[in-house]
């Protein structure tokens, strides 16, 4: 099964390795491309305000051109750049995990797609695992989004 593939941890690396090597080549040739992530497990540093970060979709395409590409680079497994925001060009360092790229892209055209979705944590394993009716998978995704401790007493 596909499962079986895109959800190993063999496969992950494979990808991350390919994810890379790809925009390393693309820095070496001085190629600007855009990443789409999952913004989820994107950072921010500083943190953007609500205003700029609420128009952000789960799926964002980031572009590395000019300044940004000047600034880019890989870090421990993470893409760092350095982008504007908003009207008033929000200066952050943005942070992107290379799994949670999805596709990078080059002339509007995808040059690499991953479809890895390995996860490292072992109780979100479990809890799906042991998810019957959808109650604790949801759950544990409540709990996992550090926003909603505030719902929390």
């Amino acid at each position: 099964m596909l499962d079986n593939v895109i959800e190993d941890v063999d496969f992950a690396k494979l990808m991350q390795k390919n994810i890379q090597e790809l925009i390393v080549h693309l820095f070496n040739k001085e190629q600007n491309f855009g990443i789409l992530c999952k913004i989820e497990e994107v950072s921010f540093e500083p943190i953007l305000p609500d205003e700029i970060s609420a128009e952000f979709r789960p799926m964002t395409l980031f572009f590395l051109a000019g300044y940004t590409f000047d600034t880019a680079r890989i870090e421990q497994s993470t893409l760092i750049f350095e982008a504007g925001f908003g009207g008033d060009n929000f200066g952050s360092f943005v942070s992107v995990p290379l799994l949670s790229i999805m596709q990078v892209i080059v002339d509007e055209t995808p040059v690499l797609i991953n479809l890895a979705s390995y996860n490292s944590d072992p109780q979100v394993k479990e809890t799906q695992k042991m998810d019957g009716d959808g109650v604790e998978n949801s759950m544990a995704s409540f709990l996992s989004n550090p926003e909603n401790s505030k719902f929390l007493k």
